[in-house]
């Protein structure tokens, strides 16, 4: 049994931390307190700040939104860094830029303890599942010493190489995985306003040489766009954003990435912020030069079309 620290209980950290339950003393704080009910009902011990959630681990984890929201939960009196012990392992899952995940490395190591970035690909079912794609970054000693509870929640865990790399190998697959969504949402409604199925036209790419994981899980969400979002708009905009960054540091063209930023602008400036990234496809159609008759009102496959309420995200 190891005792495990958990800070940011939102959709994906509260599934990650479910599983980490299983064998193990956790103990956990979130922002939003409610967040929490269902895992202290199965045994996570709850602390009122992130201070007070490190003074208990001998392994802590964290997963927030930002850059803002990694110094807000680890900085300050009952920030993290406060309670961290030496020989602590410190795993933060939050997507931040690789300079602020190398900045927090060094405080971390000043403390006598040790940062691993671990930032996750998959959805908020991967996460539950436990098949979550994990890219590590930092001391492979710490690695190695984790690696049974990473896989607790990991189908692949990875050891990428220093701090901060695992971090940039996310951001390069978010790239492609918005690039995926942005051209198969193109195919589907050029096929529609040629006056095809859209629903047969998606069924068709999605068994074609083009139907990746990614394409064959969201083409539902594609054709019926959920309340929930699995990756929502604002989430995948700021990881763009901090690809494009890189990029620019790296004197690296990003073309895709670069259309990608347009296109998630024009869906925050239509509302749909908080809603998943297959929204996409709704907003290519409000786009369009020439409105699809049924896109005021209509859905792409003949139901409602929903308003661009918010969806349930992470605290």
């Amino acid at each position: 049994m190891t005792t495990i620290g958990f800070v940011g209980l939102g959709a994906m950290g509260s599934r990650i931390a479910g599983r980490l339950l299983d064998g193990n003393q956790l103990y956990g704080t979130n922002r939003t307190a409610a967040r929490a009910s269902e895992l202290i009902g199965r045994g996570m011990a709850w602390r009122a700040t992130p201070r007070e959630v490190a003074a208990e681990a001998e392994v802590i984890f964290s997963m927030v939104t930002d850059d803002a929201a990694l110094r807000a939960v680890t900085s300050g009196p009952d920030g993290i860094l406060a309670g961290l012990a030496p020989d602590t392992v410190y795993v933060d899952m939050s997507t931040v830029s690789p300079q602020a995940s190398r900045e927090l490395a060094h405080r971390v190591q000043a403390l006598g303890a040790t940062l691993l970035d671990a930032p996750v690909s998959g959805s908020v079912t991967a996460a539950a599942d436990g098949t979550l794609a994990v890219m590590v970054g930092g001391p492979e000693a710490a690695f190695r010493a984790v690696e049974p509870l990473l896989r607790q929640f990991g189908r692949t865990v990875t050891h990428v190489g220093a701090n901060g790399q695992a971090l940039l190998l996310k951001l390069a697959i978010n790239i492609s995985l918005a690039s995926q969504i942005l051209a198969f949402s193109e195919g589907v409604l050029l096929a529609e306003r040629g006056g095809i199925d859209p629903a047969l036209a998606a069924q068709v790419m999605v068994t074609s040489a083009i139907g990746s994981p990614t394409l064959q899980a969201r083409a539902p969400l594609i054709l019926d766009l959920p309340d929930q979002a699995w990756f929502d708009v604002q989430l995948m905009h700021k990881d763009i954003g901090l690809a494009l960054a890189a990029a620019d540091d790296l004197g690296l063209p990003v073309p895709s990435a670069s259309v990608i930023d347009t296109m998630l602008t024009r869906a925050e400036q239509l509302g749909y912020a908080h809603r998943d990234i297959a929204s996409l496809y709704e907003v290519l159609d409000h786009t369009a030069a020439t409105p699809h008759p049924g896109s005021a009102g209509r859905s792409p496959v003949g139901g409602p079309k929903r308003a661009p309420a918010g969806a349930v995200r992470e605290p």
